[in-house]
């Protein structure tokens, strides 16, 4: 097919504004899914995503259109994600795509991630078609949201399109409207081949698939292909695209998206953003890559059980494979032993990856607190990059520290904004803006430390309003702030997977919740363990968990004198080949408690 008749487009939106409920239209009117093979969300394929509700990997699908004039089109889809955590999918969707559908929800109207959204489509270039959805449902408030598009500058809300994906009404006419007025793919066909690969996922029988868009040339089953920035080189075995299932096909022409398989059993020699090009005559210029995702979040990963660090390595291989934002590097604790640093988008992202190691691979993973990446300025001038608590240096030779900050933007019906307002200057949060919208909605914009959003601030956010709140944030730079190391100790030995980065001011009262939480978690001994923290060699919270049996010195002892001191002198003895908790005394449940404690 002529790439004059592809259209390479998306679906971008807020959380839970119909995108993935859309696509599923788009495929019966096309009819690429006989109607008994049809479910709800179609192109969600994981069991986490339909149990949640949520997108979380990009889907693409390829539809053959007919318009009323009878020419034949091919659309290639994708399906985006919607939460913020997940942006780095869309990032890589955009750039295999030349137009994007915005999608608005008619009931909740315009919402962080739909500006966030809009800017990155318009950052790429791409031809915007903005969609009204759920124009069916009886809150619905058309006028008022028409208002809101108005507001956005640059957007042209004359070709805004009302639609019901539940329903399908006006979904066929924004199919005619993209092939009209989407722009088609640009490219050489009689080029040296170029290809992005924008995605990749590993299958046990073809090893790694690559999700491709063809920029100029084309790609045949058999070619000798390789990577522009790495060299590594392979033989393709099979071309296809997504129908959604993988359907195999002769070749891969300019402007089309599809797969490549090649056997490539090694995760690591795949490079997501990079360019194909044939190993025999090879192009000279790379696609221009987007940009990727720094992580905002970071957290040590170790297995449960000691026999199992080699299939958490392969198992996060294959899972980095299939996340480009997921960064890994091994590391060794000394209360848990080996496993990895790994960063994450944010909180989601990191419970999503948790849960996906455990479904998709079989390995249940202890998961140490939370941080963000901090710059240490030392005495001696020398700046240094901390994501690790254990790697945060004492005070004798710090000289200051500073955070990452983000500017959050809240939507939030303007019943609880004085909720909200109290809720972000508790966190340290600087206020900067606030802009009263059309329907009884406002924006709210705060400078707030990234430090404090780690723990409970989304789910706080949403219990403070009901539900109703949305949250957008996008990093600022770095400020410098009063930052303490907090020690957690358990009979008087330093569990390092506990420690965390604090502002002073409220290192007592989280020491304190932390203490509290682990007296009730961790497994009582024969006798009292003390459970410390301690901040600049000063402890300043302590709980002792009882032991389990009544200690024979208590007061009222009734032996006599001799009995005692041999009871005290064995005693002694015993704590001196005392070698403290080993990793397998201290339960999951007592990281769970601790990333359950609200910042």
């Amino acid at each position: 097919m002529s790439f004059s008749s592809i259209r390479n487009f998306c679906i971008i939106a807020h959380i839970d504004h119909g995108k993935s409920t859309l696509a599923d239209r788009f495929i019966e009117l096309t009819s690429t899914v006989v109607r008994r093979d049809m479910r709800e969300q179609l192109l969600d394929s994981m069991d986490i995503e339909r149990e949640r509700g949520i997108t979380i990997k990009l889907q693409t699908v390829r539809m053959r259109y007919q318009s009323d004039g009878g020419r034949q089109y091919q659309f290639n889809l994708v399906d985006t994600p919607g939460h913020v955590d997940f942006s780095a999918e869309v990032l890589r969707s955009l750039a295999a795509c030349e137009g994007a559908i915005l999608l608005i929800d008619a009931t909740q109207g315009v919402q962080a991630q739909t500006i966030a959204n809009l800017n990155l489509a318009r950052r790429h270039g791409l031809t915007l078609l903005p969609v009204l959805n759920k124009i069916d449902s009886p809150q619905a408030d058309i006028a008022s949201v028409m208002q809101q598009l108005a507001d956005i500058p640059g957007l042209d809300i004359s070709t805004v399109l009302p639609v019901s994906a539940k329903t399908g009404e006006g979904v066929a006419a924004v199919l005619a409207f993209v092939a009209r007025h989407l722009p088609s793919p640009r490219g050489e066909s009689h080029a040296p081949l170029r290809g992005l690969v924008f995605d990749s996922h590993y299958d046990p029988y073809h090893g790694a698939i690559m999700h491709v868009r063809i920029v100029d040339g084309s790609i045949n089953t058999g070619d000798a292909l390789c990577f522009m920035s790495s060299g590594f080189r392979f033989e393709v075995t099979e071309t296809g695209a997504f129908l959604p299932e993988r359907q195999p096909c002769k070749k891969l022409d300019t402007g089309e998206v599809g797969y490549i398989a090649a056997g490539i059993k090694d995760a690591g020699a795949i490079r997501v953003g990079d360019t194909l090009t044939l190993a025999a005559n090879p192009a000279t210029k790379a696609v221009s890559r987007y940009q990727e995702m720094k992580p905002m979040v970071f957290s040590g990963l170790y297995p449960d059980a000691d026999d199992a660090l080699k299939g958490l390595r392969h198992a996060m291989d294959k899972l980095s494979l299939n996340d480009a934002a997921l960064h890994i590097e091994p590391e060794v604790s000394a209360s848990l032993g080996a496993g990895f640093r790994c960063g994450f988008l944010g909180m989601l992202h990191m419970d999503i990856v948790r849960e996906r190691l455990k479904r998709e691979y079989g390995i249940s993973v202890i998961a140490t607190a939370p941080n963000v990446e901090y710059r240490v300025w030392l005495h001696n001038g020398q700046c240094l990059s901390v994501d690790n608590t254990a790697h945060f240096p004492g005070e004798d030779v710090l000289n200051y520290v500073e955070e990452p900050y983000v500017v959050s933007t809240i939507h939030t019906p303007d019943t609880y904004v004085g909720a909200m307002m109290e809720f972000c200057a508790s966190r340290r949060g600087e206020f900067v803006d606030m802009r009263y919208l059309d329907g009884g909605a406002v924006r709210l914009t705060w400078a707030i430390p990234l430090n404090e959003m780690v723990f409970g601030f989304f789910d706080t956010l949403k219990s403070l309003t009901q539900g109703y709140a949305t949250l957008d944030y996008e990093f600022s730079g770095y400020r410098r702030a009063d930052l303490v190391r907090c020690d957690i100790y358990l009979d008087n030995q330093l569990v390092d997977a506990f420690s965390f980065i604090i502002a002073r001011q409220k290192a007592w009262a989280r020491a304190s919740e932390i203490v509290k939480t682990l007296k009730y978690v961790i497994p009582r001994k024969l006798y009292p363990v003390p459970v410390q923290a301690k901040v600049e060699n000063r402890f300043i919270a302590r709980e002792d968990i009882p032991p389990l049996r009544k200690s024979a010195l208590a007061q009222g002892f009734q032996g006599s004198v001799s009995q005692k001191k041999r009871l005290i002198r064995k005693q002694r003895e015993n704590k001196k080949h005392n070698i403290g908790f080993s990793k397998r005394e201290i339960p999951r449940e007592a990281f769970m408690a601790i990333l359950a404690i609200d910042g």
